[in-house]
């Protein structure tokens, strides 16, 4: 079934990954990020953000320090302000209780509530291990991209995930097995 929505990571998914950023000067995007987003748009794609960002919770900076590189995030992508439906940031220590630290399925549920989604018509997309166990555990399709820093089919190895979620080396790739044309 093609996804009616995404919920997109950011770090080293949509943009390069860069630990603990908070300089918006810092933002690049992707190769291909803004044209695989603009074409699950046309596609009538409903878009969300869920993004880990520890640096708030371990005092290395703020939350609109956070916001703030999503801005420019946002203004790189050329979506406009209505790029993404709802955007979540876990700005959680991993150490500290959490609600919306991935791998919580939490916002997934969230947006299922608000918007009368199901499960089945949701895709989480990511770099991360991290990314997929909450995909897994919301009971949602995923996808890896192995566009971050660290090794994501190893990593999915060793969360025993390696054959529930197939991982590609661009989001465009990812967009595109995810919503073929005909």
């Amino acid at each position: 079934m093609t996804p009616r929505a995404l919920i997109l990571d950011r770090d080293g998914t949509l943009i390069e990954h860069v630990p603990y950023l908070s300089d918006p000067d810092g933002v690049r995007l992707l190769p291909g990020v803004r044209e695989a987003l603009a074409f699950a748009r046309n596609a009538g794609v409903r878009l969300f953000l869920h993004s880990n960002q520890s640096g708030v919770g371990r005092g290395l900076f703020t939350l609109e320090s956070v916001e703030s590189c999503n801005r420019r995030m946002i203004d790189l992508l050329g979506l406009g302000n209505e790029g993404f439906e709802r955007i979540c940031i876990a700005p959680e220590h991993p150490d500290e209780p959490s609600v919306y630290r991935k791998p919580s399925p939490a916002f997934v549920y969230e947006i299922m509530n608000s918007t009368g989604l199901t499960a089945g018509e949701i895709c989480y997309i990511g770099d991360r291990g991290s990314d997929l166990a909450t995909a897994h555990a919301a009971g949602t399709r995923g996808v890896g991209v192995a566009t971050g820093l660290d090794d994501l089919r190893t990593e999915l190895h060793t969360l025993g995930l390696a054959d529930a979620y197939p991982v590609f080396d661009s989001l465009d790739e990812a967009i595109r097995y995810l919503l073929p044309t005909p």
